[in-house]
């Protein structure tokens, strides 16, 4: 094998280092990880001594996956240690519960240019959540932590919240679908009047006991306080029409948030009427996701008017499934034709007239709309004109980066990504 120095002055590569390790440990050789790792010697072989991704993804699909235990990423961890070439982990979908976060704690605490590092889905529960976050409290390189889909629940949350007080470099953090509770979300909602350093977090779907939308009434306070937040996500709140009248309340008065995720809750077409005033003179959101509301038509009246007579600063909105006839739709369609700047609407799940479907085909035919700013597509039968989905979207590739092919354009903003539209950390 080919050897060479990197920057620990280690004369190995990755690949033979792990094969060492597992010698020593005892430990069954994973071929994913070495197929992986393997890539990455090669990469570096060319030159390319910094920046690197270990993209070891369980759900990977152009390689054959033997997912990574806990075990596993004891390993790995060490090996990763010693190469400063590796800026970004991405093991999400894999097997590492909280034995794997305990050694991912550990290197956190050890590997000084790790700025990306994906945890996603790896049954990683509230005693893993509090090495991890207690790991951060003392790490200064991180920016980007993604633990969708990590049972912490409200314990867990409660030490990530206490963590942003204490760390000042994490700028992305990704709790959905994470069973917090109340009171770790209204403690994020504290804690991020004082934090000055996250710019995006994702609160998506915590578990509420309570109808009265405490955490919207703190999340709207705290967005009153904080000049720093560009990005906030609070799918799946049960945030009804009093819930957005508050956050609008506070938008009146922010001037950095960029997008906002209000998507999957219970809003209504009473509340546009809040969303639609502060679009008059908010002029810092560029992404709004209204997916899988209930606004109807009336909702989307108002957000037409609005984008028509006033709004210039809003570039991508979604109000898929939310009800919406005929009517709403042309609405928004001939918005479009006044509007400069909305170049990013997604339409799919609502009730397409054929007049309808002729709109949005002559938005697209006249190239006012982007077939790859939109989610659906024209198309013609016995003279009739339809309008079939296509897959591009605000959450494309929130669950699944592809690994191949066209990187994502700006249709693919992708559920966690700072704006404008398609910008990746």
């Amino acid at each position: 094998m080919h050897l060479f120095s990197n920057a620990s002055g280690s004369a190995s590569g990755l690949k033979e280092e792990y094969f060492r390790l597992c010698v020593e440990r005892f430990q069954e050789v994973n071929p994913f990880i070495e197929h992986i790792l393997q890539e990455v010697d090669e990469e570096r072989k060319k030159g390319m001594e910094r920046g690197i991704t270990l993209n070891i993804a369980g759900n990977n699909r152009l390689v054959q996956v033997q997912r990574i235990t806990g075990e596993d990423f004891c390993v790995l961890s060490k090996i990763l240690r010693n190469h400063s070439c590796i800026s970004g982990v991405d093991a999400r979908y894999n097997c590492l519960g909280d034995t794997g976060a305990y050694y991912v704690a550990k290197l956190l605490q050890k590997q000084p240019s790790l700025v990306y590092l994906n945890l996603m889905f790896n049954d990683i529960q509230s005693d893993g959540g509090e090495l991890i976050a207690k790991a951060l409290q003392k790490n200064k390189t991180l920016k980007y932590l993604r633990m969708t889909g990590n049972k912490i629940e409200n314990k867990g949350g409660m030490f990530f919240a206490t963590m942003l007080q204490i760390n000042s470099s994490l700028e992305k953090l990704d709790l959905g679908d994470c069973d917090l509770g109340m009171q770790s979300v209204i403690a994020f909602a504290t804690v991020l009047i004082q934090n000055q350093t996250i710019k995006g977090i994702n609160l998506n779907r915590p578990i509420m006991s309570s109808e009265q939308e405490e955490s919207t009434v703190h999340v709207g306070h705290m967005l009153k306080e904080n000049n720093c937040l560009i990005e906030l996500h609070m799918c799946k709140h049960g945030m009804k029409n009093d819930g957005i009248q508050q956050l609008c309340e506070a938008l009146y008065l922010n001037s950095s948030l960029r997008y906002l995720d209000v998507s999957c809750n219970k809003i209504t077409r009473d509340g546009m009427v809040y969303l639609a005033a502060v679009l008059k003179s908010n002029t810092t959101l560029e992404v709004i996701d209204l997916s899988f509301n209930r606004i109807e038509s009336a909702g989307a009246n108002y957000l037409s008017e609005t984008l028509t007579s006033h709004n210039r600063s809003l570039k991508a909105l979604s109000v898929v499934s939310n009800q919406i006839d005929g009517k709403g739709l042309i609405a928004l369609s001939n918005s479009m034709k006044i509007n400069p700047i909305l170049s990013n609407i997604y339409i799919w799940g609502n009730k397409f007239d054929e007049a309808t479907c002729l709109a949005f085909s002559e938005l697209i035919e006249a190239g006012r709309l982007n077939a790859d700013n939109t989610d659906v597509e024209p198309f013609t039968v016995d003279g009739h004109v339809y309008l079939a989905e296509v897959s591009n979207g605000l959450k494309k590739h929130y669950y699944w980066t592809p690994t191949y092919g066209d990187a994502p354009g700006p249709s693919t903003n992708a559920g966690f990504a700072l704006v404008p539209v398609g910008e990746h950390l």
